[in-house]
């Protein structure tokens, strides 16, 4: 995207996006107007369909940029030379830190994905399935090896695990008694503690 910036050197996608965030999260994505956003924005709609081709572009790219950042995350971890069940601990922390870094992203997606059209839905769930495909495929690796048990299939591990991720937004609170972090390690933690043979 070009960086055009406005006054304070915000580029202007970012202004959208941030702008749709709040509203989407404040109201919900269906009782958003295009309107509405453009005016939060302090940019003409022209420039909202210059950057993004609809309102439904917006709501996949708020969900998009955060699976874009776990995706190159968990792809560092993956490549690492760490030992498997560390990079595994740090995976699965890693994902539940980035979750609760975009909760109201997060949030906002789950409420409102099946709003998305279908191809977009489409294109969510590949990349959704993507992610989930690597992180299986480090759980594998550490069965393949030995150090993680092989009596639960993979599959439900990742599944046990980003059904954990899927539910911040409905308890976790920034001004509760627990951190991002600390969430994070008892998650991973439980985690690593359900594979160990």
């Amino acid at each position: 995207m070009p960086r055009t910036t406005d006054g304070d050197g915000t580029p202007v996608p970012q202004r959208l996006l941030a702008a749709a965030t709040r509203l989407f999260a404040e109201q919900g994505y269906d009782r958003t107007s295009v309107q509405e956003i453009v005016e939060a924005a302090g940019v003409t709609k022209g420039a909202l369909y210059h950057y993004f081709g609809s309102k439904d572009d917006l709501l996949h790219e708020v969900y998009a940029r955060v699976l874009r950042l776990q995706q190159e995350r968990l792809d560092a971890y993956a490549d690492s030379d760490e030992p498997v069940e560390k990079r595994v601990r740090e995976a699965a922390a890693d994902v539940v830190v980035t979750t609760i870094d975009n909760l109201d992203d997060a949030s906002i997606f789950f409420r409102s994905m099946h709003q998305l059209s279908p191809e977009k839905n489409k294109q969510v769930r590949a990349e959704r399935r993507r992610y989930h495909e690597r992180f299986r495929a480090l759980i594998e690796e550490g069965q393949r090896a030995g150090v993680f048990t092989e009596e639960t299939p993979a599959d439900l591990v990742v599944d046990y695990h980003f059904g954990s991720v899927h539910h911040l937004s409905t308890w976790y609170r920034p001004d509760g008694p627990l951190s991002p972090q600390e969430v994070a390690d008892h998650l991973a933690d439980l985690l690593l503690r359900a594979l160990r043979p």
